[in-house]
């Protein structure tokens, strides 16, 4: 039987979270990995959703990583097209095409307890081993479709947004949109003008601010070339101002009453009649649910062609759609905008722990992990934009590279402790870590602001958004505190040891022995990034010598 392939860490997804990771990795010298792509090419979210539209709500020079500016945006807020393309130019820039593998859907990943890898296996077929995985799927790459009777048997066209079928032509068709958010209202002005009937599915409204989009100037383009640095003040620009706004989120939702004002403003300038003013108005505080930009929206909705229904859709028959509220509808094809598996992410069900459950079961009361990252009973798995990395009103890209902060750091450690090991977080650091974050959001606006959104789970809990700004998340996920996992050691064989700097270094302790792992700061000596072992060592975050404590 040929050797499986063995790499130091695999990378799952190649949108923003897989491709930084990949960067990330070569930057620290890391090359002994790979990238595994479910997809035909690279892209993530921005590759899976195509429909007519769709956009960014983030500024252009925010919604990119730090390391690779990009001059030439071509509008403030850029267009899918152009972020894909940003994508491809950082696989490429990078030199990461060796180490991406299109075709590879992972299906299952299972820890070997006694070997310390994971097992890694694909639809088409290959098995891979790897010492660490580094999952990037991200919360928007599952559709979520309802079931809604009759649904199987409506003989017209359906599909879901992040699933455009463009082959089908909407010109001249009865179009039934299901879904009132950010693609949504970035769908309906799109499509409405060629539609001879629109018929929106509304079950909650959602507070709509104006999108003051516009094309980027050559000049400005050319300036941003010319002197970087004025591309990075306009970046420090649009970071600070979200900043600043985070505690009304966060602390102060009774700050955000002048924002819902001006949201009624954007509302009434465009929708003059009172009947569909009072659909259109949410019964609940602005922020509950995420703040959507658009200045075509409401301008849209407001066309003889559309009808909005101010209830969701709960049947089909035939070609009718019915209402909850009794309502029904003549359609020739039917677009969910239904959102994502955010909360109950599929890739949860493909992981395998070192107690032999799934992800998803060890997750069935609620997602958490550790500083979004890890999670108990996985060593060597960390997750990009895991629970409680969201964000209400700024640039994901932000939380990105501060987890892979963390990424970075937890590879060093790795390297420090030297043979085959493996750090499992453990469970009292995953639990306090999250009673943390839970008490912060019992204030935010997510949690009091009198709505039902997808940043909740099915028990009402907040595991999607960080209650706090982004600059205090980095400074979280600077370093790995190995006070708050285990150093799980591989079993030694006899004679066996591996090699150190002066020769052969027995292995030890043998397989299933727990290290348990004490900060320096907590002792009151060293630096963060630094910890001592029940052994009597200190361990170095910044380089591969373990010296002894009491020597």
């Amino acid at each position: 039987m040929a050797q499986q392939e063995h790499v130091r860490v695999a990378v799952i997804g190649t949108g923003f979270g897989g491709l930084g990771a990949a960067v990330r990795l070569r930057r620290e010298g890391i090359t002994d990995f790979v990238v595994l792509e479910r997809a035909e090419s690279v892209g993530g979210t921005w590759r899976d959703n195509s429909y007519p539209g769709c956009a960014c709500d983030v500024p252009s020079h925010l919604y990119s990583f730090s390391f690779a500016p990009n001059p030439d945006w071509p509008r403030t807020f850029s267009g899918q097209e152009h972020i894909r393309a940003y994508l491809e130019r950082v696989a490429d820039t990078f030199g990461l095409r060796p180490h991406i593998r299109l075709n590879h859907e992972v299906k299952l990943m299972s820890w070997d307890k006694e070997n310390l890898y994971w097992v890694i296996e694909s639809a088409n077929g290959s098995v891979l081993r790897a010492d660490v995985v580094i999952s990037a799927t991200g919360p928007l790459s599952d559709p979520k479709m309802p079931d809604i009777p009759g649904l199987d048997s409506f003989p017209g066209k359906v599909f879901h947004s992040a699933r455009w079928d463009h082959d089908y032509d909407l010109a001249g068709k009865r179009v039934a949109m299901v879904g009132t958010g950010a693609s949504a209202i970035q769908i309906v002005p799109a499509i409405q003008p060629k539609t001879a009937k629109l018929t929106l599915f509304q079950r909650t409204p959602p507070w709509v601010m104006p999108r003051v989009d516009r094309t980027i100037s050559k000049a400005e383009r050319a300036l941003h070339r010319a002197i970087p640095v004025t591309g990075t003040a306009r970046r420090g620009l649009l970071w600070g101002i979200r900043e600043l706004q985070v505690s009304a989120f966060t602390k102060h939702p009774d700050q955000l009453g002048l924002v819902e004002k001006l949201a009624k403003s954007n509302m009434a300038r465009a929708i003059k009649d009172p009947a569909l003013r009072a659909k259109l108005t949410p019964d609940y505080r602005i922020g509950c649910k995420r703040i959507l930009l658009s200045s075509t929206y409401y301008p849209a909705l407001a066309q003889p062609n559309v009808d909005v229904v101010a209830s969701g859709l709960s049947e089909i028959r035939g070609s009718t759609v019915v209402a909850a509220d009794g309502s029904e509808a003549e359609v020739d094809a039917i677009i969910f905008g239904t959102g994502f598996h955010v909360t109950d992410m599929p890739i949860a069900e493909r992981v395998v722990g070192e107690e032999g459950i799934t992800l998803a079961e060890s997750w069935k009361d609620g997602m958490n992990s550790l500083r979004g990252a890890t999670a108990a009973g996985f060593p060597n798995w960390m997750t990009i934009i895991g629970p409680n990395t969201g964000l209400g009103n700024s640039s994901m890209i932000l939380m990105i590279e501060s987890q892979l902060n963390y990424m970075a750091d937890y590879l060093r450690q790795l390297n420090v402790l030297g043979g085959r090991a493996a750090l499992g977080a453990r469970s009292t650091a995953v639990i306090a870590w999250n009673h943390k974050v839970q008490e912060r959001m019992k204030r935010t606006v997510w949690n009091t602001g009198g709505c039902t959104s997808w940043y909740l789970d099915a028990e009402g809990r907040n595991t999607t958004v960080w209650p706090g700004t982004t600059g205090e998340f980095r400074r979280q996920t600077r370093s790995v505190d190995l006070a708050e996992y285990d150093v799980i050691r591989a079993a030694a064989k006899p004679g066996a040891g591996r090699l150190g700097g002066s020769g052969l270094v027995p292995e030890q302790p043998g397989r299933g022995e727990r290290e348990t792992v004490a900060s320096v700061e907590s002792v009151g000596s060293g630096k963060a990034g630094k910890a001592v072992t029940s052994k009597g060592s200190v361990a170095s975050g910044g380089g591969n010598v373990v010296e002894e404590a009491a020597r």
